[in-house]
Order: C-alpha cells, then structure tokens, then sequence
C-alpha cells in the first residue's frame, strides 16, 4: 500500500470560481453526471456483483398486496418492503394534501420477519399518519404513470409488447412523490448508516430505495401483464418523481454539503481539462457522446410551453456546436470549454457534464468527498475588521439590492404547520411573514456589514450588541473554507426562482428529463437507463449517462 505522502494528485485547471458557478441561473441549468449520487451507487453495487432477490410476493391479479426485495451491500442486508393498494382515482394526486397512494415502500435495515412486514404493510400506506422504527430507514411512496401502466399491461396481455413511443415520451410506470430519509417520522436517523460500507455517501440510502422501487414496478406490470417486458423497453422506464419546494432549502441549510458536491463537480471539470492531449478511440467516445445528448434532447419532451421552447433552443445549438466539436492538439477539453463561453448556460453546463463522462478513472474518487462527516470546520475570525474584509472578498454580491424595496423582499420560506415541509410566500400578499424561516442569507448578511462599522473589536463584543447577526457571522466565517457553500443571488427576492434550486440538487442525484410545472415544482425522470438487477454483472454496468432509448 502507498503511503499517502507519496500521493500526488492529478494535474488541474484553475477552478471555474464560485462566482460564476453558484449563481441560480446556472445551477439551475446543471446536467447530472458519473458523480451523480445514483451512479456512483450503481458502480457500487456493480462492483461487488450484488444480486437481488424476491422472497416475499403476495399480490393478487391486479397487482394488488406486498413484496419484499432484498440485497446485501457492504456487508449488511437491506430489504424493500413494498405495499401496492387499489386507489380510487379521485383520490390519485401528486400534491403535497394527498393521504393515499398507488404504493408505498419502506427500506428495511435487515431481513424483516412476518411481524415487521405485517407492521409495515399496515403502517407504510399511512406515511405522515403513521409512525415507524429505528430499523426503518426510508420511508416511499409512489403513484402509477395511470396511462403508460395500463398501456404496459394490456398489451402484455394481449402477447405484445407496450408502443416504444409511449415508452419514450413517459418515461417510467410510476413516480414517487417523497422519498423520506434521515429519522423523518420515526424512521432510523442518518447516524445509523452513514458509515455502513455502499451508505456512507449523501442520499446512497434514498437512491438504492429508488432503485429497488423501480424494480418492482417492473416487476408488477409484468406479474398485471402475465408476460415479460423486452430487456431494452425495461431498462428505458426508470422511476418518475414529483418534487416541490420541500427540497429546495437544504441547498442553503447544507453549505457544507453544497461546497462539497460543487467542488467535487468542479474538481472533476478542472482534471478533465488540464488533460493534455486524448487518443483516437477516446475522441471517438466523446463526439459518440455528443451524438448521445442531442438524441436525449430530442427525446425530452415536455408540456410546459415556455421550457420545451427552452429545450428546443438547446437542441438547435448543440446541434451547430457539437458540429464544431474538435479533440485534436494541446489540452483539447479546456479549448471546447473556452469555445462555449459565448454559449448559453444550458449549453455550457451539458457540455462539462459530458466533457467529464468518459474520464471515470481520473474523477470517480471524487464522491468520496462528496459528503459531511464532521459539519463546518472553521475558525473564529480575529476581529470585525477581518469580519467586514472577509464580506467585501465573498459577499459583495450580497451588498448592492436594496433589501427595503419590494421586489428585493417580496418572497419569504416558512415551513407550514400542516405538513412541516418548507414552503414559499408572496410577503405583501400574504399573511405569516412572521414565521419567516432564515433562507435570507444576502439581506443577514448585509445587515451585518452595516452594523460592524469603521472601527475593529472582537466578534464576540458585535454579537454582544447585535445578537441576530449570529448566524450571518457565521456564514461569513465558513466563506473562506466553503467557497461554494453560498447561492449567490437574493433568494427572497421576487425574481427567485425556486425550480433552479430544485434542479441542481435533482441534478446530483441523477435526475433527467426535467419536467416543470411551475417555478415551484417538477417532475423528472430517475434511474432511466439504469442497469438492471441482472444487468450489473455486465460491461456496460456504468454507461447510461443521458439515456437515450435503445432498439
């Protein structure tokens, strides 16, 4: 074994500077890629040849009852419990009020025995209403793509197999609507894991619940069907999700996490453009790359008018860009890099998202920096002199809105008594501004530059006088350390949009084919293209970034 001082890191450009990266328009244009939270945990279970099996399957012939799946990763067995239900159809919905679903499945610590399926079959469809166990680790639930699973099923019945553009334009069979980890609802807390050998990186747990999810949806249209789905119509239906403004605050209550996840991405960006020079078979795989993405972006289709005009004008572009695409001479990927600056975001973003894909020997080690062991490691800073130095050198974008003006304030995050999820109000239309949740860094942050003053004193001294400060000071305090731990634009401000927090955050997961409904909500589609159960023993185990449907 090398001992690690004789580690050298591999060569990198400069860095793309938080500047740049952490502004909501750009983050909200991010690609996933081979440090996505979900490939990272299919190399995973690729790596160590893990097989699933069924040991429990009591449904009837319309698909209704409960399963049990079950694995062993890094040591320890985990089993899916999932419990499929017959839902009215006026009861169907993806909205946050619902109180019944298709499915709902619970990520067991374990092998659960005939008193903890029982338990959990009669306490998974409550959710929220309901209350679990240490051993629980996540906690689902799902609601069938109504049209796409019908389709399925007849037409296995039927001896065929389903209409491909039906599979292309869907996309999955059914979509979670949560996907609960980390001690919600009495369910085991993150401690319990996080240092498990498979489970140690963010969401690895929620990731393989998904994945496992998928499985039994394939699974139970066959079972509906009474006949096998073809292996390339299977592997293009992932699992479909509906997300809303729950998810958005983390970004900016995780700084730790989000420099991480940033820096790592950044890291591997700035690897894969100091390279050299690339070989022939290497160049091939990049543009074979190019070809991939422009057939995703012709295969995304969406009903929001405003975004597929989005996603058309990216077609056309990367269309007349990719066209250009030149691996040839010194230090190539940096050059097509500097080439798309004049590009738009969207562009530029799926450009480094691809730029990284083929390099997994150079970037791969990277997720393993990806999470938050030890919380914010910073230190004190000596005065307020140093105090207001370091927020003209991090936080000047923070300095200039007029935090007093409507448009800057007009929006503030609360967290709604009925369901404890996070949620976004208009603050001179509507009432509880006054249970104002602190997403308000920039306005903190400017609070504080205007009370520190001319002079230099202790920290301790300010936050003596100003004790509300506590909390910018803090974040002023990490910007050293974290630099891409802060969102820099005014997310109260009415021109926040929280989509482009969602989409980043969905985007290292391993989204794609995102689908907005609003500014506040989206769907998107997760682990299409993904390996199978019985695929992860094979070559291309890793090779599904921007899936594209196969003949």
């Amino acid at each position: 074994m090398k001992d690690i001082a004789d580690f050298t890191p591999p060569p990198q450009a400069p860095l793309r500077p938080p500047a740049q990266v952490m502004r909501l328009a750009r983050m909200g244009s991010m690609f996933p890629t081979r440090l996505s939270f979900l490939r990272s945990l299919i190399r995973r279970l690729a790596a160590e040849e893990v097989t699933v099996s069924r040991p429990v399957w009591e449904m009837d012939a319309d698909g209704f009852g409960h399963a049990v799946y079950s694995l062993v990763l890094g040591g320890h067995r985990y089993s899916l419990v999932a419990v499929s239900t017959d839902l009215p159809p006026e009861q169907r919905t993806d909205r946050v009020i619902a109180t019944a679903w298709d499915s709902a499945y619970v990520l067991f610590d374990g092998m659960p025995d005939a008193d903890d399926i029982a338990r959990i079959v009669a306490s998974a469809p409550l959710q929220e209403a309901a209350r679990f166990t240490e051993r629980d680790l996540v906690l689902s639930r799902a609601n069938k793509s109504v049209r796409l699973f019908a389709h399925v099923t007849e037409s296995l019945r039927a001896g065929c197999q389903p209409n491909e553009q039906m599979i292309r334009d869907v996309g999955y069979l059914m979509r979670t609507t949560a996907v609960y980890g980390n001690g919600k609802f009495g369910i085991a807390d993150r401690a319990v894991i996080e240092n498990r050998p498979g489970l140690e990186g963010p969401f690895a747990a929620e990731m393989l619940t998904v994945w496992l999810i998928r499985h039994f949806t394939h699974e139970l249209a066959e079972h509906v069907g009474g006949a096998p789905l073809d292996a390339p119509l299977k592997r293009h239906l992932g699992i479909g999700n509906s997300t809303g403004l729950g998810m958005a605050p983390f970004l900016v209550s995780h700084p730790v996490l989000l420099n991480n996840w940033m820096l790592a991405r950044e890291t591997a960006l700035a690897r894969v453009c100091a390279i050299e020079s690339v070989d022939a078979p290497t160049a091939a795989r990049l543009h074979a790359l190019a070809e991939r993405a422009a057939q995703h972006l012709g295969e995304w289709q969406v009903p929001d008018a405003d975004h597929q005009r989005r996603i058309v004008a990216l077609r056309g572009d990367w269309d007349i860009f990719r066209a250009t695409l030149d691996f040839g001479g010194p230090t190539p990927l940096a050059r097509v890099m500097a080439a798309a600056e004049d590009q738009s975001l969207d562009l530029q973003e799926l450009l480094a998202a691809m730029l990284i894909e083929p390099f997994g020997d150079l970037v791969d080690g990277l997720a393993e920096c990806m999470g938050d062991p030890f919380g914010p490691m910073t230190l004190p800073l000596r005065d307020t002199a140093a105090l207001r130095s370091r927020i003209e050198q991090y936080f000047d974008w923070a300095l200039t809105p007029d935090y007093d003006a409507a448009d800057h304030c007009g929006q503030f995050w609360y967290v709604s008594e009925a369901k404890q999820e996070p949620r976004l109000g208009l603050r001179f239309e509507e009432p509880g501004a006054e249970l104002e949740s602190p997403l308000d860094i920039a306005r903190r942050v400017k609070a504080l530059y205007r009370d520190i003053g001319d002079g230099a004193q202790p920290v301790s001294a300010l936050l003596e006088q100003h004790p509300e400060h506590g909390l910018a000071v803090a974040r002023v305090q990490m910007a050293d350390r974290y630099p891409y731990g802060e969102i820099r634009d005014n997310l109260i401000a009415t021109s926040c949009l929280p989509i482009d927090m969602l989409r980043c955050k969905l985007s290292f997961f391993g989204a794609s084919k995102f689908d907005p409904k609003s500014d506040r909500w989206t769907r998107i589609t997760l682990c299409q293209g993904a390996p199978l159960a019985g695929d992860l023993a094979t070559g291309d185990a890793d090779d599904w970034w921007l899936p594209v449907f196969a003949q």
